[in-house]
């Protein structure tokens, strides 16, 4: 496979009047083209942060990042991002949400007429995939969290990116919806032959969807390890899958290595031992 994204010694530190946050330190890490990568971690282990920088939302203090061999240099139509909150124009029908970005010069500069005919089919398509044919004039606040999402991917899809930047987008939907949510993400990732890089905290999640996961440790942000999925492809995933032992191992695995490096277990170890010196002082 060819190299989509390269990230390069990436560094980023956030200041303050009188502090320095160094959120991420030489951040090496490369995704190849139709390849989905999880990235997981410590909370403030810098995983949005990066997401943010590969979208271009968020510039980094040195370092660099290349989209096809091409340095960014802030937000592109070769990127497209969906966010927890969805994001979504409260005062724009469901049909208008996934068709703004059609708004946008950037996107329409050099439309032809047979251009502008594509993108409503394309529209129209996105609607169908999603389930939201039946609700194509209703606006935000009449849908569901899991209808408000599939908007918001659909939107985020409807200048067809190369790249689809994912942040914790199932996060806030109930565990049904985020496993529906799951089984349409990936098969539109079939479909779409994008690449994609998604933030969980999540690592059943990150696991059942990615083909790669990485895992960032805090303070400062950095990679610690990536593992391999063996899971068949996309089509071929099905929920039963979270319950093979070679997914389980994985996912103990990955969970152990998270609290390793977060300073977590050993939090935990001191209130055992404290709790264990009050129970023997109880019982003297």
């Amino acid at each position: 496979m060819n190299t989509k994204i390269s990230i390069q010694a990436v560094n980023k530190v956030f200041h303050t009047t009188h502090h320095h946050i160094h959120a991420l330190h030489d951040i090496d890490l490369s995704v190849q083209h139709n390849e989905f990568v999880a990235l997981v971690g410590a909370s403030g282990c810098g995983k949005s942060t990066l997401l943010r920088i590969i979208g271009g939302l968020e510039t980094m203090s040195s370092g660099q990042v290349l989209v096809d061999d091409t340095p960014i240099r802030g937000p592109g139509r070769n990127r497209a991002m969906v966010f927890q909150d969805y994001s979504l124009y409260p005062w724009l029908s469901v049909i208008e949400n996934i068709r703004f970005s059609r708004q946008l010069k950037e996107h329409t500069r050099n439309d032809s007429l047979s251009d502008v005919a594509s993108a409503v089919d394309r529209s129209y398509v996105l609607l169908e995939l999603m389930g939201l044919d039946t609700v194509k004039d209703s606006h935000p606040n009449q849908l569901s969290g899991g209808m408000r999402q599939r908007v918001a991917i659909a939107r985020a899809l409807m200048s067809k990116p190369e790249v689809l930047l994912m942040d914790e987008p199932f996060g806030a939907l109930d565990a049904q919806t985020r496993e529906v949510m799951h089984d349409l993400l990936l098969h539109l990732f079939e479909v779409e032959k994008s690449t994609i890089v998604f933030v969980t905290h999540d690592v059943e999640e990150a696991i059942y969807l990615a083909d790669r996961v990485v895992v960032l440790a805090p303070d400062p942000g950095r990679t610690d390890s990536i593992y391999d999925v063996p899971l068949p492809g996309p089509l071929e995933r099905h929920q039963d899958l979270k319950m093979a032992p070679e997914f389980l191992e994985l996912k103990k695995v990955i969970l152990d290595r998270i609290r390793q490096t977060s300073g977590v277990q050993t939090d935990l170890d001191k209130l055992q031992r404290l709790t264990g010196r009050r129970q023997a002082a109880a019982g003297a």
